[in-house]
């Protein structure tokens, strides 16, 4: 064999070599992204996923329109912010889970609606609400309960909310909703001189 025979089918060689090197770097680093599950734990609450269908019942009963600024409380994989900003309106969607967050953007960015729908890594009890006019959460009972002050003191009257499965302990909702076994509460933030005695 030549010595040009021999560099080229070394060459080939490694090329191939290259390629294949390439292709499992790629079907790893597929294995390795993050998917949640349902159950997964989080600070304050396990992630389970909220359908579709009750994430638009949500933003109907909250009569979303996209002069509004919408915040997601455990935003989650961000589905009911990316449902928002498909309809027009603004969302912002807060999150302690890193990995979510990414995930979260991810999709935005696929659903083409990353320029309204945003997603920060922070502790819904520490970030300022007083933007937005609408609010939505699915956490638990009780920090729905320990949330109400921080709403009632940032949120403007008039603000929708909007939980899913969880109420809000003595403050009663203005309207309740079924939707797939699952219950909907909405309230508004009251004036400060109407607010009832909890």
């Amino acid at each position: 064999m030549s010595a040009l025979k021999f560099i080229r089918r070394g060459a080939l060689a490694l090329g191939l070599v290259m390629i294949a090197s390439g292709a499992s770097a790629q079907q790893t680093a597929k294995e390795k992204e993050f998917e949640p599950y349902s159950g997964q734990a989080g600070k304050d609450v396990v992630w389970v996923p909220t359908p579709q269908v009750t994430v638009n019942k949500m933003l109907d009963l909250a009569k979303l329109t996209p002069q509004d600024f919408l915040m997601d409380l455990g935003s989650g994989d961000g589905i009911t912010v990316i449902s928002a900003a498909k309809r027009g309106a603004r969302a912002m969607g807060v999150e302690y889970n890193p990995d979510m967050v990414a995930l979260a953007q991810r999709r935005a960015k696929e659903a083409g609606v990353s320029d309204r729908a945003t997603f920060v890594r922070a502790d819904i009890f520490e970030t300022d609400f007083s933007k937005a006019n609408v609010i939505t959460l699915f956490l638990l009972p009780d920090l729905n309960v320990k949330l109400r002050p921080k709403l009632w003191n940032e949120l403007k009257p008039g603000t929708r909310i909007v939980s899913h499965q969880f109420d809000m302990g003595k403050w009663k909702p203005e309207k309740t909703l079924e939707s797939e076994g699952r219950t909907i509460y909405f309230w508004t933030v009251p004036d400060k001189s109407k607010r009832p005695k909890l």
